[in-house]
């Protein structure tokens, strides 16, 4: 009876130890649930660079962009409306976080392509996530004819790249912030004083005001500016208005251009003293992948 007893004993032991080790197992490798924070930014934009929002996989956005000349100018030239700088640019989803573009920009005669890419997505509940983060990648390509034929520039001396860390949190419902590390690179420059390596930070804010309305903010800081032009940090205020397949964005900024690599290193004006440009982007989604609609009401719903 002692030897049964010891026997039942070590076994009911083992068979508890067994069966919470195999539950701590169990648990580990179940799935936790999570609810993704989605709407950070209504669209792709903050309002001149982008944001972390891509568009959803078989979506394609026609994009038009539109600066005005500088309201100071009076009222002979309407207030800066008789001057106009414009881009259009289709731009596609390849999956939910993947995201191309192309695009054409009257000033300088550039045209220009992009990659997005979503790694990181906020997250709420047991294993929560602070923030979303994208990469950022784009070539232009200048072919503005200003130069003498004779010393015509070859065309890897016409390109330009910028890359970016898109990093984002959306802290309430009506509250979102973004940083955007950026690094530009010209293949060539005006003077030899010109840095081909340009840095730079963004920082842009949404704060939403009603269902469909949202204010925007954004800045970008150049560390090392080109020493050929007047330089000027990108400054831009504006609102979103979302009307279904639409986003419409009014925006006032300092600078008349709308790529990375031209707003961000190439505005002279000054925000304060009155050379603000009126200007607006406007979009418009199609489905051509899967024609079933995603519907993400319930989703976004559930984040914050």
């Amino acid at each position: 009876m002692k030897n049964f007893l010891i026997v039942f004993a070590l076994l009911a032991t083992s068979s508890h130890t067994f069966g919470q080790d195999l539950f701590d197992i169990l648990e580990e490798e179940t799935p936790q649930t999570k609810n993704y924070v989605y709407s950070t930014f209504k669209g792709t934009r903050i309002l001149n660079g982008h944001s972390i929002e891509n568009r959803n996989k078989g979506t394609l956005e026609f994009m038009i962009s539109h600066r005005f000349g500088r309201v100071n100018l009076g009222a002979d030239e309407l207030y800066g409306l008789d001057q106009s700088n414009i881009r259009f640019a289709f731009e596609y989803g390849l999956s939910n976080d993947i995201m191309i573009g192309v695009g054409r920009s009257s000033f300088d005669k550039t045209y220009d392509g992009f990659i997005k890419y979503k790694f990181l997505k906020q997250s709420l509940g047991e294993k929560s996530f602070p923030f979303t983060a994208s990469l950022f990648s784009s070539i232009a390509y200048r072919t503005l004819k200003d130069f003498d034929p004779e010393n015509e520039p070859s065309f890897s001396q016409k390109l330009s790249y910028v890359s970016q860390i898109l990093i984002a949190r959306k802290f309430s419902s009506g509250f979102s912030l973004q940083i955007t590390p950026t690094y530009i690179h010209r293949n060539s420059v005006k003077i030899n004083e010109d840095p081909h390596d340009i840095f730079a930070v963004g920082i842009g804010s949404r704060l939403k005001l009603t269902k469909r309305i949202s204010i925007n903010g954004e800045y970008y800081y150049t560390v090392n500016p080109l020493k050929s032009i007047e330089a000027s940090n990108s400054l831009a205020f504006g609102v979103d208005i979302e009307t279904g397949g639409h986003v419409f964005q009014i925006i006032l900024s300092n600078s008349i251009t709308m790529i990375e690599k031209s707003f961000i290193t190439e505005s002279t004006d000054d925000f304060f003293e009155g050379d603000i440009h009126l200007g607006f982007n406007i979009s418009r989604a199609f489905q051509v992948g899967n024609k079933k609609k995603k519907r993400l009401e319930k989703m976004k719903n559930s984040g914050i």
